[in-house]
C-alpha cells in the first residue's frame, strides 16, 4: 500500500505544520504564554504522520504525553490547538486539558495522557466499544518505548488479542525514556518481538520514513478491520529537543552532543521526505507552497490563542461531568467568594 499522489502532499503538510507548530510552542512557553511544561515531538513526524494517513475520519485515537503533533497529523485545526495549550477559553477543551490532557473528537481523539501508559487500556476500551456496537471502526494508540514495560501495555494487548479488537498499538520508540535508554530499561530491546508472547503481529519500521510508517500502519488497519485483531507497530524515531524543553539533566549527559546532531544532520524526517518528492517528480513550488502555508497557519494560530479570553474563575466546574450535578452553583458561588 503506498501512499497516493494527493496523500503524499498531505502527508508533507502535516508534517510540516507539526514541525512549525511545535517550533513556535516552544518560543510562546519560553515566552510564559503557555504554562506547565512542554513536550515536543519534534523528530517525531513522520512516525505521527504516516500512521495517522492510514485512518478513516471516524476512527479513534489515543496519544501521550507527548502529543501536540498527533491532533494535527489527524487533520486537527490549530487555532484551538494552540489556545488550549495556553489554557484559554477558545481552546479545543475550553482551556482545561491543556499541554498533555487535551482531546479533540473533531478528528476522533478520545484522551492524552500525562500517565506512562495511560492511553493504551482506553484505547483498548475505545475497540472493544466499537466491537460491541458493531461498527466499522478502528482505534490507533500511540505509546513511547517507556511504556512498553508497564502493566497496562501487557494487559490491554492479551484482553485485545483474546477479543480480537481492531486496535493497533504504536510505539514510537524514539530511544530514551525521559534519561533511560531502551538498552539499560528492556530485557528484550527488541519491542516488536513482544508481540508473539500476544499471538498478534509485530512490525518494526523506520520512524523516520512516513511511506513505510503508512504501509505498516495501512496494513494493521486492513487486518483490524477485517475482524483479525490487533497488531504492535514499532516506529524507530528519535526526538530531536529533550524529554520537555528546557529541561537540564544534572550530572553526566545521558546522550551524547554528537548523537543528536547526527540525526538532525541525516534522519531529519521531513529533509528526508521533501529530498523524496522531489525525486519522484514534485515541482518544487508546490512545497515551498505547502511550507509558506504551514508558517502563515501557525501565524495565525498564535494570534488567535492570544486574544482568546482565560477562562473565568466562576467557571471551573465547567465541563467536569456529563451531566449536571446538584451543588454545582453553590460551589462557583464560593469560589468567587475566595
Amino acid at each position: 500500500m503506498q501512499l497516493s499522489g494527493n496523500q503524499r502532499l498531505e502527508a508533507y503538510r502535516r508534517m510540516l505544520r507539526i514541525r512549525r507548530f511545535e517550533e513556535e510552542g516552544m518560543r510562546q512557553f519560553k515566552g510564559g504564554k503557555i504554562p506547565g511544561s512542554f513536550h515536543a515531538s519534534v523528530g517525531q513526524e513522520a512516525a505521527i504522520v504516516g500512521a495517522c494517513l492510514a485512518l478513516q475520519d471516524d476512527d479513534a485515537m489515543t496519544g501521550t504525553h507527548r502529543s501536540h503533533g498527533h491532533p494535527i497529523g489527524k487533520g486537527a485545526h490549530l487555532d484551538a490547538l494552540m489556545a488550549e495549550l495556553m489554557g484559554k477559553e477558545g481552546g479545543i477543551c475550553k482551556g482545561r486539558g491543556g499541554s498533555m490532557h487535551l482531546a479533540d473528537r473533531s478528528v476522533g481523539i478520545i484522551s492524552e495522557s500525562a500517565i506512562v501508559g495511560g492511553g493504551i487500556p482506553l484505547a483498548t476500551g475505545c475497540a472493544f466499544s466499537a466491537k460491541v456496537r458493531s461498527v466499522d471502526q478502528v482505534t490507533l494508540c500511540f505509546f513511547g518505548d517507556g511504556a512498553v514495560n508497564q502493566g497496562t501495555f501487557h494487559e490491554s494487548l492479551n484482553m485485545a488479542s483474546v477479543w480480537k479488537l481492531p486496535v493497533i498499538y504504536l510505539c514510537e520508540n524514539n530511544g530514551y525514556a525521559i534519561t533511560t535508554s531502551l538498552a539499560q530499561s528492556h530485557g528484550q530491546p527488541d519491542i516488536a518481538l513482544r508481540a508473539a508472547g500476544y499471538g498478534m503481529p509485530g512490525v518494526t519500521v523506520d520512524g523516520q520514513d512516513v511511506n513505510a510508517v503508512y504501509e505498516a500502519a495501512a496494513q494493521a488497519v486492513t487486518r483490524a478491520r477485517a475482524g483479525d485483531g490487533p497488531t504492535l507497530i514499532v516506529a524507530n524515531t528519535y526526538r530531536f529537543d529533550e524529554h520537555n524543553f528546557g529541561m537540564v539533566v544534572p550530572g553526566q549527559p545521558y546522550r551524547s552532543v554528537e548523537e543528536v546532531e547526527a540525526h538532525k544532520r541525516d534522519r531529519d524526517p521531513i529533509v528526508l521526505y521533501r529530498t523524496v518528492l522531489l525525486e519522484q517528480g514534485v515541482n518544487e513550488n508546490s512545497l515551498t507552497a505547502i511550507e509558506n502555508e504551514a508558517a502563515q497557519a501557525v501565524r495565525q494560530a498564535v494570534q488567535f490563542a492570544l486574544a482568546s479570553p482565560m477562562p473565568r474563575p466562576e467557571t471551573l466546574p465547567d465541563h467536569m461531568f456529563n451531566s449536571s450535578l446538584a451543588g454545582h452553583n453553590s460551589f462557583a458561588a464560593k469560589l468567587e467568594r475566595n
